[in-house]
């Protein structure tokens, strides 16, 4: 019951005392078991643990339906969003981008992204991008109140009236957020709009698998249920196997003693640009669960070998204060490599090997390197770039990331410090009842002029 994802820790183990993770190692299962049961702190928000399971299947078979609609009166569906409600998404879809189940004689739309940010530059390029094309949209909020969401919902769905007039704008919307409360789902319910309930037991980072991620998946043509299945299958594992052979378990410990022999930073590293987003998801959540109480490891990411040419330096020479997770998932396609033994661009040493033997072997040249110069390095293994593996990876991260904070002594299931920043912007904007709070932040900001 090892499950899908596998952890090489060998090259991290140089850095970390015996004891220390043999005392890890019995640990992180009464952890587990605390997280198991929704004994621990922020079990309120434990309901993602069963989504692999318990997913009933009619409402996969709405979210396919649906995703069928969209797509028969789409060319391009903008997925509306941010933090949670965006990054596994997004994740997904540029992991799985060309390994699509269906008929490849099927069209597809594009997917298309809003409301993660506050640029105007953004969503200007993006309505211009919609000049003239049949667009729907999907919005994802749980409130329906975040502002860089529902400003940039405020002004799609104006221009879907616009174009499509009122009664069709309303068919090409489809809303995913609280089942009974909140801005989104009282407008959804006045305009009779087709809705998702986003499970009130599930926090954003860990909503991958529910329909904040299922809904934009089947609408791209990947095959929902293979990911529910990928995800069952590491939850056996993860759940189930005891601590020695349980990767999720020997990662959450592994990461824990790396952070107290005093790496503070945990660089994501990958020579697959499909993993970029997953590295974006894969922030978010280990940021927003371990960052609080002075506590948590600062999660980076990298894309080799791009990256090797401009933080390669500081990872071989700089602080050692990282430590390196690098995820291997083989190509799903490859190029041959030709080249005449007389070529003038030195080449022909290479000739007849594939590109990806030869990322194989930047790969293994890099990760010695970074481990030969004081890094320690651990190492993860995708099976393949498919639907099943992604739900596994997802159901990984999450339960290790749940653990880890666990060990760490906090709830990694809130986020109290990000309502600080929201504080100081909605007094700044001058959102009604915030007025005290808009003149003494005035006062701070003219004093630094």
């Amino acid at each position: 019951m090892s499950g899908l994802i596998r952890l090489d820790d060998t090259w991290a183990l140089d850095h970390i005392d015996a004891k220390e993770i043999d005392g890890g190692m019995r640990e992180a299962p009464l952890q587990l078991q605390l997280l198991v049961d929704r004994k621990g702190a922020g079990s309120e928000y434990t309901g993602w643990l069963n989504l692999p399971v318990d997913t009933p299947d009619s409402v996969v078979a709405r979210i396919e339906h649906v995703a069928a609609g969209l797509r028969e009166q789409s060319d391009t569906v903008v997925v509306c969003g941010i933090g949670g409600s965006y990054l596994g998404a997004r994740a997904g879809l540029e992991f799985l981008a060309g390994v699509q189940s269906r008929s490849e004689t099927d069209s597809l739309p594009d997917i298309l992204f809003a409301g993660n940010s506050l640029s105007s530059w953004q969503l200007r390029k993006l309505l211009d991008r919609l000049a003239g094309r049949r667009f729907s949209v999907v919005v994802i909020s749980k409130s329906g109140t975040t502002l860089e969401t529902a400003v940039a919902f405020h002004i799609l769905k104006t221009e879907l009236v616009r174009r499509f007039g009122t009664a069709e704008a309303r068919t090409r919307i489809v809303a995913v957020t609280d089942s009974k409360h909140g801005t989104l789902r009282s407008l959804a319910g006045d305009e009779g709009l087709v809705t998702f309930d986003l499970p009130r037991d599930v926090g954003g980072r860990y909503s991958v698998l529910t329909p904040v991620g299922l809904l934009p998946f089947a609408i791209a043509g990947l095959d929902i249920r293979s990911m529910l299945q990928g995800a069952a299958e590491q939850r056996t594992a993860s759940l189930g196997s005891p601590a020695a052979t349980n990767d999720a378990l020997q990662y959450a410990v592994a990461r824990r003693l790396l952070n107290t022999s005093g790496k503070s930073i945990e660089l994501l590293t990958s020579f697959e640009p499909c993993l970029h987003f997953v590295g974006e998801w894969w922030k978010q959540l280990f940021g927003e669960s371990e960052g609080k109480d002075g506590k948590g490891i600062f999660p980076a990411s990298a894309e080799f070998t791009t990256d090797l040419h401009s933080l390669g330096q500081f990872v071989q020479e700089g602080t050692r204060s990282l430590f390196e997770t690098a995820v291997d998932v083989p190509a799903p396609a490859d190029v041959a490599f030709l080249c005449d033994s007389d070529s003038p661009d030195g080449l022909a040493y290479l000739n007849g090997r594939s590109l990806s033997a030869m990322n194989h072997d930047a790969r293994a040249g890099t990760l010695l390197a970074h481990h030969d110069g004081g890094v320690p390095v651990l190492q993860l293994t995708v099976p393949d770039v498919s639907e099943r593996s992604f739900g596994a990876a997802v159901y990984f991260f999450e339960v290790a990331c749940a653990v880890g904070g666990y060990m760490l002594g906090i709830n990694p299931f809130d986020q109290p410090g990000v309502e600080a920043y929201k504080r100081n912007m909605f007094a700044l904007l001058a959102k009604p009842g915030t007025e005290v709070e808009a003149a003494d932040i005035r006062l701070r900001l003219a004093g630094r002029n």
